[in-house]
């Protein structure tokens, strides 16, 4: 274990035993049990109370730490579980598989059997009409990718270019997703070639301002979905 690591559990455990002394469980997630702790990065807990009604998030700072602590019971927490399935992102399920025990309790092992199990089986596959709708907005955001002219307003379709291909990509496929650094990293772990490719492309972009190796890629990713789509898409018709 690295000294980082270590330090990380020390003061993690100071935490739960000064600000949650009658938690049943808890647990050391995030950037510190990965190994990829940063400057700053914050600790991230997840406390179990079962006696609490409904979960709850707070954020504070311990010993110069900033700390983000997820408060759940058993029953909540496989709330989240069901939530973060439905949308393709599952953070909480990688957080409680990950964990590192802080205090142990018996309702930890079936919820790490649980996430564990939830994540190894893949999100939920798409249904023809979500594919549609994915590929309807992607298509349109692309145009407007391509059709834009002003430096200003190309940086803000381009961010959320990024984002949504990168989430079409990785859901079309029949693979997890995510948010923010997430997303990256999961395309990463999928498919290292694409994710150069895909930061490569963007690069070019930002930093020059050609489109062309992000147009070109986009388009290959909806190509292998069936292509552009405009004609006759609908909602709430």
């Amino acid at each position: 274990m690295s000294d980082q690591l270590s330090h990380a559990k020390q003061i993690s455990r100071l935490i739960i035993e000064s600000r949650y002394p009658d938690c049943d469980a808890a647990l050391l997630a995030g950037s510190f049990v990965r190994g990829q702790a940063t400057a700053t990065s914050d600790l991230d807990l997840i406390v179990f109370c079962e006696s609490v009604p409904a979960s709850y998030r707070e954020s504070f700072t311990f010993d110069e730490f900033p700390v983000e602590a997820f408060i759940h019971s058993s029953t909540t927490i496989r709330d989240f579980f069901r939530q973060d399935c439905e949308r393709g992102r599952p953070s909480m399920q990688k957080m409680v598989t990950e964990g590192l025990v802080l205090r142990d309790h018996a309702l930890l092992a079936p919820l790490k059997a649980q996430a564990q199990t939830e994540l190894l089986a893949g999100p939920p596959v798409l249904s023809l009409a979500e594919a549609d709708r994915a590929r309807y907005f992607l298509t349109d955001l692309l145009d407007d990718f391509i059709g834009v002219t002003d430096r200003m307003e190309g940086l803000g379709i381009a961010a959320r270019l990024l984002e949504q291909a990168t989430d079409f990509r990785l859901r079309t496929s029949g693979h997890w997703t995510g948010q923010g650094k997430w997303l990256i990293r999961s395309l990463a772990i999928v498919d290292p070639v694409e994710a150069k490719r895909l930061t490569d492309a963007f690069e070019v972009f930002f930093r020059m301002d050609k489109k062309q190796p992000v147009i070109d890629l986009v388009e290959q990713w909806l190509d292998a979905q069936g292509g552009r789509h405009f004609e006759g898409f609908s909602i709430g018709k």
